[in-house]
């Protein structure tokens, strides 16, 4: 029966990685079609959207069997309830990026973002798209060193999400209405992305070490530690 809720359990994790990984594929092709008015690219997010759903579906299944059936305790209801939690983060992480998509696609052919913001925007789709990929690793490694470059990350999107306040309080801000509110939501998508992803280093750095990570800050660790 071990063996059998082991396997179980790696399952979870896998699924968990392969969420992360569509979930990086899909924050980098918005931040695209969103950077260059490109409506196919918008289009495939928004579609493989549901496959993000599914797995998300799949793996809270898998959860509440493992819940039911093999009744954990300790260190292994920890990392099945932490697996209910992360997989919902990185569906919300997904729906962020669909809406990232959607934004692009309603303005085609138009560009959505107004060109004086377009290297902000470019900044905040580099820095999402390195917050997804370290969340993979850090999902399949749980090097909390990657958790504490996520943080930095987020911290980088708080501050362009705060630039682009700047660039619109300005007097000489000049953008349509349409224009004003997009860069208002695109930001305000990109910054609770970087947040989502906290969340997660912190469910793992929890998972690592047994504590929660306090609010701004998520300790460094050494590779390879386990539950």
């Amino acid at each position: 029966m071990r063996e059998i809720f082991e396997a179980e359990l790696k399952q979870v994790g896998d699924d968990l990685a392969e969420m992360s990984r569509l979930v990086e594929t899909a924050v980098g092709k918005a931040g695209q079609a969103l950077l260059t008015a490109d409506l196919q690219l918008a289009q495939q997010v928004i579609a493989a959207d549901h496959t993000i759903d599914a797995l998300e579906n799949e793996l809270d299944e898998r959860c509440v069997y493992l819940l039911a059936q093999q009744a954990p305790v300790a260190t292994d209801l920890r990392v099945v309830v932490s697996a209910l939690r992360m997989s919902a983060t990185l569906e919300r992480m997904g729906d962020l990026a669909r809406h990232i998509a959607q934004v692009a696609r309603g303005r085609y052919p138009s560009h959505a973002i107004e060109p004086s913001l377009h290297r902000t925007f470019e900044q905040m789709s580099d820095a999402a798209v390195r917050v997804a990929r370290r969340t993979t690793t850090l999902l399949t490694t749980r090097d909390l060193t990657v958790a504490s470059n996520i943080e930095r990350d987020d911290d980088l999107l708080d501050h362009l999400h705060q630039d682009t306040f700047v660039a619109m309080l300005d007097g000489t801000w000049s953008a349509t209405t349409q224009e004003t509110v997009d860069v208002t939501l695109v930001a305000r998508y990109y910054e609770r992305f970087g947040d989502h992803g906290v969340s997660i280093a912190k469910r793992v750095t929890y998972l690592v070490t047994g504590d929660f990570a306090d609010d701004r800050a998520v300790p460094s660790g050494t590779a390879g530690a386990t539950a």
